[in-house]
């Protein structure tokens, strides 16, 4: 007997989002003097941009000062992708408890 697993997507939330907003975009980001490169889904870099300019600073300061704010708490930054990620999804949460 074979089970088939059905997810109800609600209007189609899933497939009308335009591969354009989930492929990788490689950027280069100066972070303490070194530079590295980062590669985030389009939807995350323009998160990033946004939550940038509610601070005040440009995305590129934002990233540096999340990288160094995580290196003062935890000593290493293991993915930092994913801490970029992270930190996109807490900022989206935070604005929905408002």
């Amino acid at each position: 007997m074979t089970s088939s697993v059905r997810i109800k997507v609600m209007d189609n939330l899933f497939f009308d989002n335009p591969t354009s907003h989930y492929l990788p975009i490689q950027k280069s980001i100066r972070i303490q003097g070194h530079v590295t490169s980062i590669s985030l889904e389009k939807l995350f870099w323009d998160l990033l941009d946004q939550i940038a300019e509610s601070q005040g600073v440009k995305r590129n300061q934002f990233i540096a000062s999340l990288y160094i704010e995580a290196l003062n708490h935890h000593g290493d930054v293991k993915n930092f992708t994913s801490l970029l990620r992270s930190a996109c999804v807490q900022h989206i949460l935070s604005k929905e408890n408002v």
